[in-house]
């Protein structure tokens, strides 16, 4: 099996411009494609992850990654699944944003000479003369076509800005740049990005009359077609200082028993036909399943020896019968407001502890409080409840008392 059919096999491609060109250049490794990630955080998270996995396959199949980071893009921010507009960030935090993705990037994928690429399209971006602009590209673009375009859809409902309206035009400019200064000739993206990367096809064609190709791979989505990557406390990161190791391990091993296969399929390398004899597991085989997910992908990140360690762990929290026999606990309305709920109230009310304020001194006094494996310090934390994975968070006073919280 060829890398392109693989891809498909594994639910990895979603839209193509022409899947025979497509497969021509990825299997026989004449592939220069590029990648692009906005620095709007000091990390990437598991919504990145996927994108790097596929770097990393097609970088081992003898194609040419180019990881774009946007220090230009960023200033203005995509508006692509969105309904409110983005903080603007400094040039300042975007440079630190840009170290930081380089760091993580590196470690995934192989910059050395001549394999891959990271380049910044603050470098050209930012040099931009508007009136040049205007001519030579601007011309190219349909405003009632780009209207129609699905990444304006929900910003229009509140207000499209004339700043983001231009980042369409923006990611066009990147692919035709590195078209011509790299030999670029196909672009990677998520699904929701399938307009913004036609654009670029489009303006090649117009400004070079030369053909490039663009690809999306589908969203990580769960069984019930939300977004993966998000806990009680926000994203899923990749560095250790934002999500433990033990967090990330303890993310994978608890997703739902309906989006283990998908996820081996989409996220490891491990063989198929390895994974499709885990997909007729069931029981505790298919916590077997979650555990091997999990140990897979907290390696790729951060390395065996963090992995063995948060698969260690795992097992002694869950030793002795403590996950058959953990009680569950449901958040009831009457504890939340504004739609949240106080990290001692949830104590008391999932009868962890007797009152609040012996909550208070588990918390402030015996420090024996964690969440999915964290330590708590501060008492007056506070969870969204619409944060809180469908599987659940699990609240640990002790060594040995345990609660499994469900919204």
């Amino acid at each position: 099996m060829q890398i392109y059919e693989e891809l498909v096999e594994r639910g990895l491609i979603a839209q193509v411009t022409d899947e025979e060109v497509i497969k021509d250049l990825i299997n026989n490794g004449k592939a220069t494609f590029y990648i692009g990630f906005d620095p709007t955080a000091d990390s990437l998270h598991v919504g990145h992850f996927m994108a790097l996995c596929l770097m990393k396959r097609l970088q081992m199949a003898g194609n040419k990654p180019i990881a774009l980071i946007g220090g230009g893009t960023g200033m203005i921010g995509d508006p692509s699944g969105r309904s409110d507009l983005r903080q603007m960030l400094t040039k300042e935090d975007i440079q630190h944003n840009c170290d930081c993705f380089k760091e993580q990037m590196s470690r995934f994928i192989d910059f050395s000479e001549g394999k891959a690429l990271m380049v910044n399209n603050a470098d050209w971006l930012l040099d931009l003369n508007y009136i040049e602009l205007l001519r030579d590209v601007g011309t190219h673009f349909s405003v009632n076509r780009m209207l129609t375009a699905e990444c304006y859809k929900q910003r229009m409902e509140k207000g499209l800005s004339f700043l983001e309206f231009n980042y369409m035009i923006m990611q066009a400019y990147d692919f035709y740049k590195l078209y011509e200064d790299y030999g670029c000739n196909l672009e990677f993206g998520g699904d929701d990005q399938w307009s913004n990367m036609l654009a670029g096809t489009e303006l090649i064609r117009r400004k070079l009359g030369k053909d490039a190709s663009a690809m999306t791979i589908n969203l990580l989505l769960n069984s019930e077609g939300k977004k993966m990557g998000k806990t009680a406390k926000g994203a899923v990161w990749l560095d250790a200082n934002k999500t433990t190791p033990f967090e990330f391990f303890q993310y994978w091993r608890n997703i739902d028993d309906a989006d283990v296969i998908k996820c081996l399929k989409m996220l490891t390398f491990l063989p198929l036909d390895e994974i499709d004899k885990m997909a007729k597991w069931e029981g505790a085989e298919l916590n077997k399943a979650k555990e091997i997910l999990a140990h897979e992908l907290t390696e790729m990140i951060h390395g065996k020896e963090e992995a063995d360690k948060a698969l260690e762990a795992a097992k002694q929290l869950f030793s002795s019968g403590n996950a058959a026999d953990m009680p569950t606990y449901t958040i009831e309305d009457s504890i939340v407001t504004d739609g949240e709920v106080g990290l001692l109230n949830l104590l008391t009310a999932s009868g962890l502890t007797a009152t609040n304020s012996d909550a208070r001194r588990a918390i402030v006094n015996d420090g024996s409080i964690s969440i999915d494996g964290e330590k708590v310090t501060d008492f007056k934390a506070s969870l969204k409840v619409a944060d809180i994975p469908d599987e659940g968070i699990i609240i640990k006073k002790g060594k040995k008392h345990f609660r499994k919280i469900l919204k």
